[in-house]
Protein backbone atom coordinates (compact mmCIF):
# COMPACT_ATOMS: atom_id res chain seq x y z
CA UNK A 1 0.00 0.00 0.00
CA UNK A 2 1.63 3.32 -0.69
CA UNK A 3 2.56 5.74 2.52
CA UNK A 4 0.17 8.20 3.59
CA UNK A 5 0.40 11.33 5.46
CA UNK A 6 -0.34 9.47 8.78
CA UNK A 7 2.56 7.15 8.15
CA UNK A 8 4.91 10.20 7.09
CA UNK A 9 3.49 12.10 10.60
CA UNK A 10 3.98 8.91 12.72
CA UNK A 11 7.31 8.72 11.50
CA UNK A 12 8.72 12.09 11.80
CA UNK A 13 7.01 12.16 15.43
CA UNK A 14 4.78 15.42 14.13
CA UNK A 15 0.81 15.72 13.42
CA UNK A 16 -0.58 15.63 9.95
CA UNK A 17 -1.04 19.00 10.05
CA UNK A 18 2.67 19.62 10.36
CA UNK A 19 3.01 17.21 7.58
CA UNK A 20 0.51 19.37 5.27
CA UNK A 21 2.50 22.36 6.04
CA UNK A 22 5.75 21.25 5.46
CA UNK A 23 4.74 20.35 2.00
CA UNK A 24 2.62 22.61 0.77
CA UNK A 25 3.79 26.19 2.82
CA UNK A 26 7.47 24.74 3.55
CA UNK A 27 7.91 28.92 5.00
CA UNK A 28 5.78 28.75 7.35
CA UNK A 29 7.38 25.43 9.37
CA UNK A 30 10.22 25.13 11.17
CA UNK A 31 13.29 24.38 8.81
CA UNK A 32 14.78 21.35 11.49
CA UNK A 33 10.74 20.04 11.77
CA UNK A 34 10.43 20.58 7.95
CA UNK A 35 13.53 18.39 7.02
CA UNK A 36 12.24 16.17 9.49
CA UNK A 37 9.53 15.59 7.58
CA UNK A 38 11.18 15.99 4.24
CA UNK A 39 13.39 12.66 4.80
CA UNK A 40 10.28 10.77 6.33
CA UNK A 41 8.53 11.64 2.89
CA UNK A 42 11.29 10.49 1.02
CA UNK A 43 12.32 6.67 3.03
CA UNK A 44 8.19 6.06 2.42
CA UNK A 45 8.27 7.45 -1.02
CA UNK A 46 5.69 9.63 -0.23
CA UNK A 47 4.15 11.75 -2.53
CA UNK A 48 0.46 14.19 -2.02
CA UNK A 49 -2.32 13.45 -4.00
CA UNK A 50 -3.62 16.74 -5.07
CA UNK A 51 -6.82 15.58 -5.88
CA UNK A 52 -7.60 14.23 -2.66
CA UNK A 53 -5.83 17.17 -1.11
CA UNK A 54 -8.58 19.16 -2.50
CA UNK A 55 -11.10 17.76 -1.77
CA UNK A 56 -9.67 18.02 2.01
CA UNK A 57 -8.74 21.41 1.85
CA UNK A 58 -11.18 22.64 -0.35
CA UNK A 59 -8.24 23.87 -2.83
CA UNK A 60 -7.67 23.55 -6.49
CA UNK A 61 -3.09 23.76 -5.77
CA UNK A 62 -3.21 26.11 -8.56
CA UNK A 63 -2.58 29.89 -9.28
CA UNK A 64 -3.01 32.39 -11.80
CA UNK A 65 -0.63 34.64 -13.10
CA UNK A 66 -2.01 37.72 -15.59
CA UNK A 67 0.63 39.74 -17.15
CA UNK A 68 0.46 42.91 -19.05
CA UNK A 69 3.10 41.86 -22.27
CA UNK A 70 4.82 38.66 -22.39
CA UNK A 71 6.90 39.99 -25.02
CA UNK A 72 8.25 42.51 -22.47
CA UNK A 73 11.47 40.98 -21.19
CA UNK A 74 10.89 42.19 -17.90
CA UNK A 75 8.22 39.83 -17.58
CA UNK A 76 9.50 36.53 -18.29
CA UNK A 77 11.87 36.99 -15.43
CA UNK A 78 8.89 38.08 -12.60
CA UNK A 79 7.18 34.64 -14.59
CA UNK A 80 10.32 32.44 -13.49
CA UNK A 81 10.22 33.78 -10.24
CA UNK A 82 6.56 32.94 -9.75
CA UNK A 83 6.78 29.29 -10.78
CA UNK A 84 9.93 28.67 -8.73
CA UNK A 85 8.33 29.41 -5.98
CA UNK A 86 5.46 27.70 -6.63
CA UNK A 87 6.94 24.74 -7.62
CA UNK A 88 8.68 24.24 -4.19
CA UNK A 89 5.44 24.13 -2.59
CA UNK A 90 3.70 21.75 -5.38
CA UNK A 91 1.14 24.36 -6.85
CA UNK A 92 0.81 24.71 -10.61
CA UNK A 93 0.92 28.12 -12.39
CA UNK A 94 -1.89 28.94 -15.18
CA UNK A 95 -0.13 31.86 -17.12
CA UNK A 96 -2.13 35.05 -19.04
CA UNK A 97 -0.82 37.97 -20.89
CA UNK A 98 -3.71 40.85 -20.74
CA UNK A 99 -1.81 42.52 -24.05
CA UNK A 100 -2.27 45.69 -22.19
CA UNK A 101 -5.57 45.62 -22.10
CA UNK A 102 -7.39 46.84 -18.76
CA UNK A 103 -10.96 45.08 -19.65
CA UNK A 104 -9.02 41.97 -21.11
CA UNK A 105 -7.60 42.15 -17.79
CA UNK A 106 -10.07 41.89 -15.27
CA UNK A 107 -12.04 38.91 -17.68
CA UNK A 108 -8.66 36.82 -17.57
CA UNK A 109 -8.61 37.07 -13.70
CA UNK A 110 -12.31 36.26 -13.52
CA UNK A 111 -12.42 33.46 -15.77
CA UNK A 112 -9.11 31.96 -14.18
CA UNK A 113 -10.87 32.62 -11.16
CA UNK A 114 -12.81 29.88 -11.13
CA UNK A 115 -10.30 27.18 -11.57
CA UNK A 116 -7.47 28.89 -8.83
CA UNK A 117 -6.83 29.38 -5.67
CA UNK A 118 -5.89 32.98 -6.02
CA UNK A 119 -4.30 35.56 -8.47
CA UNK A 120 -1.10 37.37 -9.12
CA UNK A 121 -1.37 40.40 -10.99
CA UNK A 122 2.07 41.72 -12.15
CA UNK A 123 2.03 45.88 -13.19
CA UNK A 124 -1.94 45.77 -13.67
CA UNK A 125 -3.44 48.12 -15.72
CA UNK A 126 -6.67 48.35 -14.38
CA UNK A 127 -8.02 51.19 -12.02
CA UNK A 128 -7.95 50.85 -8.10
CA UNK A 129 -11.52 50.42 -7.74
CA UNK A 130 -11.59 47.46 -10.12
CA UNK A 131 -8.76 45.86 -8.25
CA UNK A 132 -10.44 45.96 -5.08
CA UNK A 133 -13.23 44.72 -6.77
CA UNK A 134 -11.29 41.42 -7.90
CA UNK A 135 -9.69 41.31 -4.62
CA UNK A 136 -13.25 40.88 -2.94
CA UNK A 137 -14.14 38.44 -5.42
CA UNK A 138 -10.86 36.06 -5.21
CA UNK A 139 -7.53 36.31 -3.80
CA UNK A 140 -5.26 38.76 -5.52
CA UNK A 141 -1.74 39.70 -4.88
CA UNK A 142 -0.32 42.25 -7.08
CA UNK A 143 3.36 43.07 -7.94
CA UNK A 144 4.45 46.44 -8.76
CA UNK A 145 1.58 47.98 -7.99
CA UNK A 146 0.18 49.73 -4.79
CA UNK A 147 -4.30 49.41 -3.79
CA UNK A 148 -5.14 50.16 -0.35
CA UNK A 149 -5.93 46.81 1.38
CA UNK A 150 -4.46 44.50 -1.29
CA UNK A 151 -1.18 42.66 -0.53
CA UNK A 152 1.25 43.89 -3.09
CA UNK A 153 5.03 43.45 -3.78
CA UNK A 154 6.28 46.95 -5.25
CA UNK A 155 9.40 47.88 -5.97
CA UNK A 156 11.35 51.18 -4.56
CA UNK A 157 11.01 53.32 -7.70
CA UNK A 158 11.55 56.44 -6.36
CA UNK A 159 14.92 55.35 -4.39
CA UNK A 160 16.00 53.55 -8.17
CA UNK A 161 15.14 56.92 -10.07
CA UNK A 162 17.78 58.87 -7.49
CA UNK A 163 20.12 56.03 -7.90
CA UNK A 164 20.11 57.27 -11.59
CA UNK A 165 20.31 60.98 -10.64
CA UNK A 166 23.09 60.62 -8.21
CA UNK A 167 25.34 58.77 -10.75
CA UNK A 168 24.28 61.58 -13.47
CA UNK A 169 25.64 64.36 -11.19
CA UNK A 170 28.58 62.47 -10.40
CA UNK A 171 29.90 62.39 -13.76
CA UNK A 172 29.05 66.05 -14.48
CA UNK A 173 25.52 66.15 -16.05
CA UNK A 174 23.91 69.36 -15.18
CA UNK A 175 21.04 68.62 -17.53
CA UNK A 176 19.22 65.97 -17.53
CA UNK A 177 16.29 64.91 -19.50
CA UNK A 178 13.44 62.68 -18.76
CA UNK A 179 11.84 59.82 -21.24
CA UNK A 180 8.87 59.09 -19.72
CA UNK A 181 6.28 55.85 -20.02
CA UNK A 182 2.49 55.52 -20.20
CA UNK A 183 0.88 58.66 -18.18
CA UNK A 184 -1.60 55.91 -16.38
CA UNK A 185 1.11 53.79 -14.83
CA UNK A 186 1.86 53.48 -11.53
CA UNK A 187 5.58 53.25 -11.98
CA UNK A 188 6.00 55.95 -14.33
CA UNK A 189 4.17 58.53 -11.75
CA UNK A 190 6.51 57.08 -8.78
CA UNK A 191 9.86 57.46 -10.81
CA UNK A 192 8.88 60.88 -11.61
CA UNK A 193 8.50 61.44 -7.93
CA UNK A 194 11.82 60.49 -7.58
CA UNK A 195 13.65 62.49 -10.70
CA UNK A 196 12.29 65.42 -9.29
CA UNK A 197 13.16 65.03 -5.83
CA UNK A 198 16.30 63.90 -6.40
CA UNK A 199 17.18 67.02 -9.22
CA UNK A 200 16.13 69.01 -6.97
CA UNK A 201 18.09 68.20 -4.12
CA UNK A 202 21.38 68.18 -6.18
CA UNK A 203 20.15 71.49 -8.20
CA UNK A 204 20.01 70.20 -11.24
CA UNK A 205 17.51 70.88 -14.38
CA UNK A 206 15.25 68.02 -15.46
CA UNK A 207 13.60 68.43 -18.43
CA UNK A 208 10.73 66.21 -19.40
CA UNK A 209 10.53 65.21 -22.85
CA UNK A 210 7.26 63.80 -22.66
CA UNK A 211 5.25 60.34 -22.75
CA UNK A 212 6.01 57.28 -25.05
CA UNK A 213 4.87 53.29 -25.43
CA UNK A 214 6.93 51.00 -23.04
CA UNK A 215 8.97 49.89 -25.65
CA UNK A 216 11.50 49.53 -27.94
CA UNK A 217 10.28 51.78 -30.94
CA UNK A 218 8.85 54.31 -28.02
CA UNK A 219 12.73 54.99 -27.51
CA UNK A 220 13.16 55.50 -30.82
CA UNK A 221 10.28 58.37 -31.63
CA UNK A 222 11.47 59.92 -28.31
CA UNK A 223 15.38 60.46 -29.11
CA UNK A 224 15.01 63.35 -31.63
CA UNK A 225 13.02 65.06 -28.68
CA UNK A 226 15.27 63.82 -26.21
CA UNK A 227 18.01 65.24 -28.15
CA UNK A 228 16.63 68.85 -28.75
CA UNK A 229 16.52 69.67 -25.66
CA UNK A 230 19.89 69.80 -25.51
CA UNK A 231 20.24 67.77 -22.45
CA UNK A 232 23.51 65.99 -21.74
CA UNK A 233 21.95 62.86 -20.72
CA UNK A 234 18.71 61.11 -20.85
CA UNK A 235 17.14 59.03 -18.27
CA UNK A 236 14.58 56.02 -20.20
CA UNK A 237 11.33 55.32 -18.03
CA UNK A 238 12.44 51.22 -18.67
CA UNK A 239 15.49 49.48 -20.90
CA UNK A 240 13.47 48.73 -24.25
CA UNK A 241 12.91 52.42 -24.33
CA UNK A 242 16.63 53.42 -23.70
CA UNK A 243 17.88 50.31 -25.79
CA UNK A 244 15.31 52.13 -28.66
CA UNK A 245 17.12 55.45 -28.09
CA UNK A 246 20.62 54.18 -28.11
CA UNK A 247 19.30 52.59 -31.83
CA UNK A 248 18.19 56.47 -33.34
CA UNK A 249 21.19 58.19 -31.25
CA UNK A 250 23.72 55.60 -33.32
CA UNK A 251 21.84 56.14 -36.77
CA UNK A 252 22.29 60.10 -36.02
CA UNK A 253 25.72 59.90 -35.52
CA UNK A 254 25.39 61.02 -31.88
CA UNK A 255 28.15 59.32 -29.81
CA UNK A 256 26.59 57.77 -26.54
CA UNK A 257 27.97 58.56 -24.30
CA UNK A 258 30.94 61.29 -25.38
CA UNK A 259 27.79 63.36 -26.81
CA UNK A 260 25.03 62.03 -24.46
CA UNK A 261 25.08 59.61 -21.53
CA UNK A 262 21.77 57.06 -21.25
CA UNK A 263 20.32 55.31 -18.03
CA UNK A 264 17.71 53.00 -18.17
CA UNK A 265 16.23 50.84 -15.33
CA UNK A 266 14.81 47.04 -15.44
CA UNK A 267 18.25 45.44 -16.40
CA UNK A 268 16.65 42.99 -19.13
CA UNK A 269 18.97 40.05 -20.32
CA UNK A 270 19.35 42.56 -23.28
CA UNK A 271 20.78 45.37 -21.57
CA UNK A 272 24.10 43.80 -21.50
CA UNK A 273 24.18 43.30 -24.84
CA UNK A 274 23.30 46.58 -26.10
CA UNK A 275 26.14 48.65 -27.66
CA UNK A 276 26.82 50.09 -26.01
CA UNK A 277 25.98 48.43 -22.85
CA UNK A 278 23.40 50.38 -20.72
CA UNK A 279 23.91 51.61 -17.37
CA UNK A 280 20.69 50.36 -15.88
CA UNK A 281 19.18 50.00 -12.15
CA UNK A 282 18.83 46.46 -11.45
CA UNK A 283 14.86 45.64 -10.49
CA UNK A 284 15.15 42.31 -8.88
CA UNK A 285 12.48 40.44 -11.09
CA UNK A 286 12.51 36.68 -10.19
CA UNK A 287 12.77 37.90 -6.62
CA UNK A 288 9.26 39.59 -6.68
CA UNK A 289 8.31 36.64 -8.39
CA UNK A 290 8.94 34.31 -5.02
CA UNK A 291 7.81 37.03 -2.70
CA UNK A 292 4.84 37.70 -4.44
CA UNK A 293 3.64 33.77 -4.44
CA UNK A 294 4.83 33.82 -0.90
CA UNK A 295 2.03 36.35 0.20
CA UNK A 296 -0.64 34.63 -1.88
CA UNK A 297 0.27 31.37 0.24
CA UNK A 298 0.06 32.82 3.39
CA UNK A 299 -3.09 34.75 2.50
CA UNK A 300 -4.90 31.31 1.53
CA UNK A 301 -3.55 29.64 4.68
CA UNK A 302 -5.20 32.70 6.71
CA UNK A 303 -7.77 34.48 5.05
CA UNK A 304 -7.35 37.31 7.73
CA UNK A 305 -5.46 39.97 5.64
CA UNK A 306 -5.19 41.83 9.42
CA UNK A 307 -2.90 38.56 10.26
CA UNK A 308 -0.41 38.47 7.34
CA UNK A 309 1.70 40.92 5.68
CA UNK A 310 -0.14 42.88 3.19
CA UNK A 311 3.27 44.34 1.07
CA UNK A 312 6.88 43.90 0.50
CA UNK A 313 9.16 46.33 -0.96
CA UNK A 314 11.84 45.47 -3.36
CA UNK A 315 15.00 47.64 -3.94
CA UNK A 316 17.40 48.57 -6.99
CA UNK A 317 21.14 48.47 -7.77
CA UNK A 318 22.42 50.51 -10.44
CA UNK A 319 24.37 49.00 -12.79
CA UNK A 320 27.13 51.05 -14.25
CA UNK A 321 27.83 49.94 -17.98
CA UNK A 322 29.23 51.93 -21.17
CA UNK A 323 26.60 54.11 -21.90
CA UNK A 324 27.06 56.82 -19.13
CA UNK A 325 29.97 59.03 -19.09
CA UNK A 326 31.52 62.03 -18.00
CA UNK A 327 29.23 65.33 -19.05
CA UNK A 328 30.91 67.03 -22.11
CA UNK A 329 32.37 70.19 -22.21
CA UNK A 330 30.10 73.34 -22.57
CA UNK A 331 32.06 74.54 -24.83
CA UNK A 332 32.14 72.50 -27.27
CA UNK A 333 30.24 73.31 -30.80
Amino acid sequence: MPATIRDVARLAGVSPSTVSRALSMPGVVNPTTRARVMAAADSLGYAPNKAARGLITGRTGNIGLVVPDLANPFFPSVVKGVQARAGESDVAVFLADSDEDATAEIGLVRALAKQVDGMILCSPRSSDQELIGLAQETNVVLINRLVEGVPAVTFDNEEGMRLAIDHLVALGHRRIAWVGGPKASWSSKHRIIGLYSAAHDHGVELVPVGSFQPTYDGGMAAADQAVATRATAVVAYNDLVAIGLLSRLHARGISVPDDLSVVGIDDIAMSRMAHPALTTVRLPKQKAGRLAVELLLGLLDDPDPGSISLRGTLHGELMVRESTGVAPDPARP
